[in-house]
């Protein structure tokens, strides 16, 4: 009698610690690795810009909304201003149409808390919601190839007290202009000169370059640019391949 006992206490025992796994497995998680992770610059909206049809969608300037191609509506994100480490987290909106150059397109309200320079928007979008989804675009890829991801821990996220939002400070800071596109990270240096050559022989662009950053990653990339103009367009010219995650990078 005390055998059968025991033994449904031990089987009762397994079943709730069964139980506290599942419960504990069901609970919500943030993404903060292998999610979408994308530098480059922003567009601040503006009714000027959705006149002009440069805009498609209608951004309220107190909005915490942003308009982001690549991820699904409803993602929450991590938007870092790059130039001066400031972020807050805002929530991707309806598709919407804007330039192909520009990442991201904010609000009055977070470029004014990010004290964004309108003449450098330089920002990180990182994708943090429970399954957040990379929509990736259609494009050409190489079997033997797995891309390397930037990975960047989130530390200290913090939402700022955003309250009054009237007109955007359109903050001009003097910083030396250099930047780099990158286009991807390889394993091999034979799948990077696949690459380069691809690039060359399907664009206007003659002189796509090759770093090696490791021993088992070589970066291919454009640049250095010293205007914004000259990396507008090589990025728009690069865009004709239709990569999945180009961005843009500040050199040192």
């Amino acid at each position: 009698m005390f055998y059968k006992k025991f033994l449904l206490i031990i089987i009762l025992s397994l079943l709730a610690n069964c139980t506290a796994v599942n419960l504990d497995n069901n609970k919500p998680k943030l993404i903060f690795e292998n999610s979408y992770i994308n530098k480059g610059f922003a567009i601040v909206y503006s009714e000027n810009l959705l006149n002009q049809k440069i805009i498609s969608k209608r951004l309220d300037e107190r909005s915490l909304i942003i308009f982001q191609r690549n991820l699904k509506k409803g993602t929450q994100v991590k938007i870092t201003n790059i130039l001066n480490n400031k972020s807050l987290i805002a929530t991707v909106g309806k598709k919407a149409e804007y330039p192909l150059f520009n990442n991201v397109v904010l609000s009055i309200r977070i470029a004014n808390e990010l004290d964004l320079d309108i003449s450098e928007p330089y920002i990180r979008v990182m994708a943090i919601s429970e399954n957040s989804l990379f929509v990736a675009r259609k494009a050409k890829t190489y079997e033997e190839e797995k891309k390397v991801a930037d990975k960047a821990p989130v530390k200290n996220i913090s939402i700022n007290d955003l309250n009054k939002v009237k007109v955007y400070k359109q903050k001009i800071i003097n910083n030396k202009f250099t930047y780099s596109i990158k286009i991807a990270d390889f394993y091999f240096k034979k799948t990077a000169l696949l690459m380069v050559k691809k690039i060359k022989d399907e664009t206007k662009i003659e002189n796509p370059k090759i770093k090696k950053i490791s021993d088992k990653e070589y970066r291919v990339y454009l640049g250095p640019f010293n205007n914004i103009n000259s990396l507008q367009k090589s990025f728009n010219d690069i865009n004709l391949l239709v990569f999945e995650n180009i961005e843009i990078i500040k050199n040192d």
